[in-house]
């Protein structure tokens, strides 16, 4: 389907010789992939992160079906790449902590009553529609400003959890949905390297206000 980057996060075996026989013509793919020991080692340059999930979460966050998600990847500008689509394991997909680092979540439509596919048909599924898409594609405006990395995201999250907490934001006998609520809502906006820069000089003044004594 035209993809050449693969990253792999702490594999049971690799080199696999199950993979090399199932790459079918692509071995080139499974020769040059990356292995990993942490999933942020392996998304920390990416300007834009889609997970695959088939759960609903406690705090819904912003889905799209893997059509809509394809067509949305062919038309962002360069400043949201390298883009990532991660895909979870087989018996058990991505953790909810894993999904929270996702700008968003992607589905593949399927019935009610049996929701769940394998792991190479969900990624067949998504690579097949994301070619489908480049082939009818429009280049879209570019940005002014590359999209933040998901590292500088979550060095800017640190930084807001750790002004939330200064300024006694968070009740400490409630669950801390509010914070997911905070990644879900910058997740959306898809925030670029200036605006990030902008929020973290706004915690950064917060800090020093609380920091001064006052009469």
């Amino acid at each position: 389907m035209g993809l050449s980057s693969l990253y792999l996060v702490n594999p049971k075996r690799f080199p696999d010789p199950q993979a090399d026989w199932r790459a079918a013509g692509a071995l080139d793919v499974v020769a040059s992939a990356k292995v990993l020991d942490s999933l942020e080692d392996a998304i920390g340059d990416c300007g834009f992160v889609a997970g695959t999930s088939v759960r609903d979460r406690h705090i819904p966050w912003t889905v799209k079906s893997v059509e809509e998600f394809a067509l949305d990847v062919v038309s962002m500008s360069e400043a949201a790449k390298p883009l990532a689509v991660l895909f979870g394991r087989e018996n058990n997909g991505l953790s909810n902590d894993e999904l929270a680092m996702c700008n968003l979540h992607v589905r593949i439509p399927s019935s009610d009553v049996y929701g769940s596919l394998n792991l190479a048909m969900a990624v067949q599924i998504v690579v097949y529609e994301l070619f489908k898409a480049r082939g009818n594609s429009e280049v879209k405006a570019g940005w002014d400003r590359r999209h933040a990395t998901h590292s500088e995201i979550v060095a800017m999250y640190e930084h807001l959890d750790r002004v939330l907490n200064a300024i006694g934001f968070f009740d400490p006998s409630a669950p801390r949905t509010a914070y997911t609520r905070f990644q879900r809502m910058f997740g959306r906006i898809e925030l670029d390297e200036t605006e990030v820069q902008i929020l973290r000089g706004m915690f950064t003044h917060i800090e020093r206000a609380i920091a001064v004594p006052r009469d």
